[in-house]
């Protein structure tokens, strides 16, 4: 669930922190307050598409913050040890988004710089918001299909994970079948070409690292008489008559004299002493270090021609010697297959037979259960309609079977494409009105019956989806009386297995919260500013009253709020 929530110099939003609970929590307040305001921060949260629109003016950035406890998902778990990010599966996950005004977006994920793209991806599954304008998958035909998954949940698990494993080896091994059917003038001009490469590479008998090395001895030899002065000019400052170690030897004999007098001074005698022994050491290593360097003017240029070799290589094959390596290691293997083509072609399209076979089988089966839990999930639907007055509602799962046979997936020359999730294309259809022909749900014209049927899926689907918290933002809008009646009960029906915030307009529905926050604009240093403010029991009978009533609030319509508060607690 959403914990808390921290927006900083948003729109018309200077700085607030909003504490959730479980269970509903109603948003309420007059039109232009910030309600949607704040909906819209969560969406930037969870990746949304930015705009310096949203920094508050006068500010360089806008700031949101949102604390997510989060149940043991093992989505979530797996995703965050992709992206290497710490997840404490029995802890808490933190999304922070800033944006500024030059139009960057600053992301984290408990602490961690991560693109928008990762914060989007884990966003959205911790939330799911419903706009008036916008139900996102819900409305999107290419993604029934997963919805309908989820709705099978461990049904169909391991029979989908078999068929998404054989498209995987089925469009590897149909790749690697096109390239050894193309038109034989280009294999042929492909392998004349490889080869040149591959014999290149070989006569020039490379060792791995051999270009670094080869740096490393030139750039010794360029400054390999400049090194044998300074160590040998080292030397003669050490060693030799007059030098250094004589002088320390004087200076050693003088003080072992005077110790014999005064036993005071034999320690700096022994300091003086160990200091000669090791300058003595110190001079020999000197002495054997430049009889070893080296300068060779016939290796200095048998070097820079290699590297220039070396270069020419590199400017075809890659940037280093390994990776040149690497690649004719590659044209290797392509050699062998090119030259070796009837054999391997006869070979993998025995493999592609065998493959494409257990992929359409998969495929069949994977179908029979969709249509299975499809039927299961119309019978749930039309129930959850009824409930929202909507009896005379038609709602349907429209399998689009492919066209593809077995032959078609194992004609190599076929241009025909199979799906990566199945043999077959799947959409909600609806029809409204007895009589109506089924259209799909995103073509519904009626906003109140686009918000129920919404709200039909969503109780039947929100167990299945996996998000932390589910965000209406008026999908009540357009209905009264009993059907908002029956859209305050489904709420608050979603709301016991999920977290819900929704921003509403109907009594019915605020009635039913658990928690019911205000939204009002106060002038605060002669700007305005939203602020939110969690309502006590008879700040929430005024607020219900007014909107019931709209301006003036009567006893009548106090008591009318007493009437849906105390019937909203009855049928909890």
């Amino acid at each position: 669930m959403l914990m808390e929530l921290s927006i900083r110099n948003f729109a018309i939003i200077d700085n607030i922190t909003i504490s959730f609970d479980e269970g509903l929590t109603v948003l309420t307040g007059e039109t232009g307050a910030g309600k949607s305001i704040i909906i819209d921060a969560i969406g930037q949260l969870i990746g949304g598409r930015g705009s310096v629109d949203f920094v508050r003016h006068g500010s360089k950035r806008a700031e949101i913050e949102g604390l997510f406890s989060v149940n043991n998902s093992e989505e979530l778990s797996l995703l965050f040890r992709e992206i290497g990010i710490e997840y404490d599966e029995d802890d808490t996950v933190i999304l922070k988004r800033e944006i500024t005004t030059q139009g960057k977006s600053i992301c984290r994920i408990n602490g961690k710089l991560v693109t928008l793209a990762t914060l989007r991806q884990i966003g959205q599954m911790l939330v799911d918001i419903h706009g008036q304008h916008e139900h996102q998958h819900l409305l999107q035909g290419d993604k029934h299909i997963f919805l309908l998954d989820r709705f099978a949940g461990e049904s169909i698990k391991s029979a989908k994970c078999e068929y998404e494993e054989l498209y995987r080896a089925y469009r590897k091994k149909r790749q690697k079948l096109t390239q050894l059917t193309e038109n034989e003038q280009e294999i042929a001009q492909r392998l004349d070409l490889i080869q040149y490469q591959f014999q290149e590479i070989i006569d020039a008998e490379l060792e791995p690292n051999e270009d670094s090395q080869l740096l490393e001895e030139k750039r010794r030899l360029d400054y390999g008489e400049d090194l044998y002065k300074s160590v040998h000019h080292a030397y003669q400052a050490l060693y030799g008559e007059n030098r250094g170690l004589e002088w320390t030897m004087v200076a050693m004999n003088q003080l072992e004299e005077a110790a014999a007098i005064d036993e005071d001074l034999l320690p700096l005698k022994e300091t003086i002493s160990n200091s000669y022994y090791i300058l003595e050491e110190l001079a020999f290593s000197l002495r054997d270090y430049y009889e070893k360097i080296e300068f060779d003017p016939e290796r200095l240029n048998e070097i820079e021609a290699r590297i220039s070799e070396i270069n020419q290589l590199k400017r075809k094959y890659g940037n280093s010697v390994n990776e040149i390596l690497e690649y004719c290691s590659r044209v290797e293997e392509e050699i062998d297959t090119l030259k070796n083509r009837d054999e391997r072609l006869h070979q993998w399209i025995k493999e592609l037979e065998i493959i494409a076979n257990d992929l359409f089988v998969e495929g069949k089966h994977l179908t029979e259960i969709r249509k299975k839990e499809a039927i299961r999930l119309k019978a749930e639907i039309q129930k959850e309609l009824e409930n929202l007055y909507m009896k005379d509602t038609e709602f349907e799962v429209h399998f689009e079977d492919s066209e593809i046979s077995l032959d078609d997936l194992m004609n190599i020359n076929n241009r025909l494409s199979i799906g990566k999730y199945g043999l077959e294309n799947i959409s909600f259809m609806v029809a409204t009105n007895k009589g109506e022909p089924l259209k799909p749900l995103a073509k519904v014209a009626s906003g109140g019956e686009i918000s129920r049927m919404i709200l039909a899926l969503k109780t039947i689907l929100a167990d299945h989806e996996g998000v932390t918290a589910l965000i209406f933002d008026e999908v009540d809008t357009g209905v009264s009386g009993r059907v908002a009646q029956a859209i305050a009960e489904k709420i608050h029906q979603i709301s016991i297995g999920s977290q819900v915030l929704c921003i509403t307009h109907l009594p019915q529905v605020a009635a039913m919260a658990d928690t019911h926050l205000f939204i009002s604009k106060e002038q605060v240093d002669g700007r305005v500013a939203t602020v939110v403010k969690a309502m006590n029991k008879e700040e929430q009978i005024e607020e219900i009253s007014r909107m019931i009533s709209g301006v003036e609030i009567t006893d009548l319509t106090k008591k009318h709020a007493e009437e849906l508060l105390e019937q909203a607690k009855s049928m909890k």
